[in-house]
């Protein structure tokens, strides 16, 4: 007997809602800077990987992460996070557990004045806790390695950087040429 159930009724509607509800709770939270609010859509054994493959498994570590990127010395100014699921969540285990993943953009504004949009993909596993409530048990973002704003940047002023760099190599090559040139007619005069 297969652990995933297909079958859509009235019930699942309820869950569906609920699990969108979850996913608009954690974007609220990430978006108006009130960290400590995500506590309540995860689950006590959370398990997290970062966008930048920082790891969380605790509530404790979910609040340090958000105070290192976004604290005093932090990297960080704001962070404003859309996420969409490609489909409803799968659910399995009598409806107790499920499945969703999707996309999302996160929109991130530097200390250093900067601003970065960064397309994700993340996958989410969702369980009902003890109290009957929706919680992430596990969460996983990412982002293409090839195409994402940080990329392209460091690309453009590697470009930029060698072209700089070329042009001063072939002003400096023409002038010393023209130096060895007058030295040499200066020696043999």
């Amino acid at each position: 007997m297969p652990l995933l159930v297909n079958a859509e009724s009235e019930d699942d509607a309820e869950i569906h809602q609920q699990l969108r509800q979850l996913l608009t709770g954690i974007e609220t939270a990430v978006n108006t800077e009130h960290y400590a609010d995500l506590n309540t859509f995860f689950h006590q054994n959370l398990r997290v990987t970062t966008v930048n493959q920082n790891t969380i498994s605790s509530y404790a570590d979910m609040q340090a992460y958000f105070k290192d990127w976004f604290g005093e010395d932090g990297y960080l100014v704001s962070l404003k996070m859309t996420l969409s699921p490609d489909a409803l969540t799968e659910l399995y285990h009598n409806k107790t557990m499920g499945i969703v993943r999707g996309d999302g953009i996160e929109k991130y504004k530097l200390s250093d004045g900067r601003d970065i949009d960064l397309k994700t993909r993340w996958t989410a596993t969702v369980i009902k806790d003890d109290g009957g409530q929706w919680r992430i048990l596990a969460l996983h973002l990412g982002t293409n390695f090839y195409d994402n704003a940080i990329y392209h940047e460091t690309k453009n002023y590697l470009t930029k950087m060698g072209i700089i760099g070329t042009v001063l190599a072939l002003v400096l090559g023409v002038g010393l040429g023209f130096y060895l040139r007058g030295r040499k007619r200066k020696g043999t005069a």
